[in-house]
């Protein structure tokens, strides 16, 4: 069963393509300057990889076992979902392909000339023909593929040169040549004010098929695999007295070997070489994508770095670097005062890193517990907790080994850990661990006390300047407790449900918010204000969705800031009438979750690790908590107002499920919540004003959307508006 106009749910693999439209839709915006427009393009491109490898991945997978599961919300089995993907996909690439050409168009008039190797003058077939030869030549490994040499494997995402070759002894045959990581990908020639640039794959397929020789070389072409890559650890590898390290090694091996899901050609696809390739790789023929744009476009990013080499500062968004903290603050000092908020990137992971060093020395504390999901290849986390443990601390970390492209990263540092002294576990069996929780604990006068850190990101240094995330930082005792507790639990395969201040899904994740959400039910039935304010980076939990379309009927203002996937449909006559939703894609990559109800004194909200998504509030360990502070709560409420008024990064949804770019209003400043978060941070949080409650939403009785037209949410304080006039502007006011 397909979509319906009138149905609230949107497919998650569809609605995941609509995101990554609006990724692809930076490439081609004015506004973001060049560099900057060709990461997005290799943003986009490794997106989709990861789609096909994971997403399209499973999909397949289902179809070879003929499972006929379909997914919760449009019921459309695996083979009518990959029938739907296909379509869109094609359609994303011939948006690509012209994007790509206004980037290349772009860069020229930048004085960055893409080499046509189909029209070089004599001099430049004499320069190019001379680096293939001498530089490039020597280290090609081409294979034949006959009936006496077999078809070789080919590796996930690298590029081959194909030839469909042809002699009298033989008769048809092909060869094939790796164009793998040890060749430099974009190759530069200046020639004075112009540099010339070219691809080294374009290179080779230019002049390559002489490799073979007198064969008749019939056709020829670029093309690139993509292989499954959703691994799952099977129960029966569970049982086995061995270390999981050594099974998440064993998968990762057989992970490389999977069955090729996609394949591209570039620049058209030879019949002929297309049924060669299906034949050998078993890929079905609407998965055969030809392009125009290059087949990896990881060399996008190799373009901006070459702007930025050679100066072109114009050419990227403006230095923007976290706020440092004040010279002699101590964060480890300050949470024992009062709780502390800290948003990346607009401040720096620096303070919370001394905070573990700091702890790691103090003779007072007895031991220090985290959570570990995703780190930096070169993590001073890690360092901080090695340093503890030789400094006599306990040092337990639950180290996620699933964590989905950083298992070997993550088994690496797991073998560092425990080679140092820590205690490593894994989590369970039939859980991820996605929490994001830290554990100080000290031991004062006789009394333990706790300072608790929960996040909504990874603890890692890198993606701390690249995501917009929150870090909480408490010395609540309860919290602590209760975060203790999380940690025994998950040491000993149990999962956590006696919990009052904290948020642990699975048991007491989404219970709770679905009460918070019945709450402001029974306010807007009772004639009383009532609003949801939801930030997450996805949703397709059923059930919560089914809550928030109730939550609307009953007349509650529900805004919905969902980055990515979103699969509830927002402006359904009767049933999502009062349901706002709106995509941030720009500069930072939004990660963080605020789940707000009510306003003003009324309010209560919470930041947490988890999504609404089905994997993360009934298959996940996730960690939550309600922030009672109100200063901190104001905080997190102006950052919520703020996005709702984005004017330059926001999309807003449509009842179709499409999603229309928000312009700015008339004769005012555009609102760009990002750079403004960097003026609301270095400001100082007590400028802030207080929330404002939203006015009533009129309820929808018996399906039918009520009369009178549903009020704007209320706007700021002008007091608001004047600390960030400028920012919101880039530039005077």
């Amino acid at each position: 069963m397909a979509e319906t106009t009138d149905s609230i749910f949107i497919n998650r693999e569809l609605s995941w393509l609509d995101f990554n439209s609006r990724v692809l839709a930076l490439a081609k915006e004015k506004t973001v300057p060049l560099g900057e427009r060709l990461k997005f393009a290799g943003i986009y491109g490794s997106n989709l990889d990861e789609f096909f490898m994971v997403r399209v991945g499973s999909l397949y997978d289902q179809t070879l076992l003929k499972d006929n599961k379909t997914d919760q919300m449009t019921h459309m089995t695996a083979s009518q979902q990959l029938s739907a993907i296909m379509p869109k996909v094609e359609e994303l690439q011939a948006k690509c392909n012209k994007y790509y050409q206004h980037l290349m168009d772009q860069l020229a008039d930048c004085g960055y000339k893409k080499v046509d190797f189909n029209s070089l003058d004599k001099q430049e077939e004499r320069r190019w023909k001379s680096y293939y030869q001498n530089e490039v030549f020597p280290i090609l490994s081409p294979q034949i593929v006959d009936q006496r040499h077999p078809f070789p494997f080919l590796r996930n995402k690298e590029t081959y040169f194909v030839v469909q070759l042809s002699n009298k002894t033989d008769g048809i045959y092909y060869g094939i040549i790796p164009i793998n990581s040890q060749f430099e990908r974009v190759l530069y020639v200046k020639e004075g004010e112009v540099t010339r640039f070219a691809f080294i794959e374009e290179l080779i397929a230019h002049y390559a098929a002489s490799v073979f020789g007198k064969s008749n070389v019939q056709k020829s072409c670029l093309f690139r695999v993509t292989r499954n890559a959703d691994i799952t650890v099977d129960e029966g590898m569970m049982d086995h007295d061995i270390d999981f390290r050594d099974v998440m090694s064993e998968l990762l091996k057989k992970r490389r070997k999977l069955a090729a899901v996609r394949l591209q050609f570039w620049p058209e696809a030879p019949q002929d070489i297309v049924r060669f390739l299906r034949d050998k790789l078993m890929v079905p023929a609407d998965r055969c994508i030809a392009q125009t744009a290059p087949l990896d476009l990881g060399c996008m990013f190799k373009l901006a770095s070459r702007l930025s080499a050679d100066g072109h500062s114009e050419l990227a968004y403006p230095p923007a670097k976290p706020i440092q903290a004040p010279h002699g603050y101590s964060l480890y000092d300050e949470a024992r005062k009062h709780d502390v908020l800290i948003g990346y990137p607009y401040q720096s992971m620096r303070p919370f890193i001394r905070m573990l060093m700091r702890a790691g020395s103090d003779p007072d504390v007895v031991s220090i517990k985290m959570t570990l999901y995703r780190l930096a290849n070169d993590s001073q986390i890690v360092q901080a907790l090695i340093n503890a443990a030789e400094n006599g601390k306990q040092v337990v970390a639950m180290v996620e080994l699933r964590a989905r492209f950083d298992e070997q990263n993550n088994i690496d540092w797991s073998k560092q850990l425990e080679d140092a002294g820590c205690t490593v576990f894994y989590g369970f069996d039939d859980y991820k661990v996605h929490s994001k929780l830290t554990l100080i604990t000290s031991k004062v006068n006789g009394k333990y006390r706790y300072l608790t850190q929960i996040g909504t990101g990874n603890y890692n240094e890198k993606t701390s300047e690249q995501y917009t995330d929150l870090s909480f930082i408490t010395a609540d005792q309860q919290i602590g407790e209760e975060a203790s507790a999380v940690f025994n639990n998950m040491a000993l395969q149990r999962l956590t449900s006696d919990v009052d201040t904290m948020l642990v899904a699975p048991l007491r994740f989404k219970s709770v918010l679905m009460k918070e959400m019945d709450n402001e039910i029974a306010r807007a039935k009772s004639g009383l204000p009532a609003s949801m304010i939801l930030k997450n980076n996805s949703i397709n939990d059923p059930e919560i969705i089914n809550k928030i379309s109730e939550a609307s009927c009953a007349g509650v203002r529900v805004d919905m800031i969902v980055r990515g996937i979103c699969c509830v449909r927002a402006g359904v006559p009767g049933k999502t009438e009062n349901v706002h939703i709106r995509s941030l894609v720009g500069r930072y990559l939004e990660h963080s979750r605020i789940y707000c109800f009510g306003t003003g004194a009324d309010m209560r909200i919470f930041i947490a690790s988890g999504d609404f998504l089905t994997r993360n509030t009934e298959r996940r360990v996730e960690v939550g908590v309600r922030i009672n502070d109100p200063r901190i709560a104001k905080q997190l409420y102006g950052i919520l107002e703020l996005q709702l008024r984005d004017t330059v990064n926001a999309r807003v949804m449509q009842p179709d499920g499409t999603y229309t770019k928000v312009k700015p209003v008339e004769g005012q400043p555009p609102v760009d919540s990002q750079m403004a978060m960097y003026g609301y941070f270095q400001h100082g949080w007590d400028t802030l004003p207080e929330p404002e409650a939203p006015k009533k939403v009129p309820a929808v009785q018996n399906n039918k959307p009520a009369a009178a037209k549903e009020p704007a949410r209320e706007k700021s304080t002008s007091r608001f508006r004047g600390i960030f006039g400028t920012l919101f502007g880039r530039g005077k006011q």
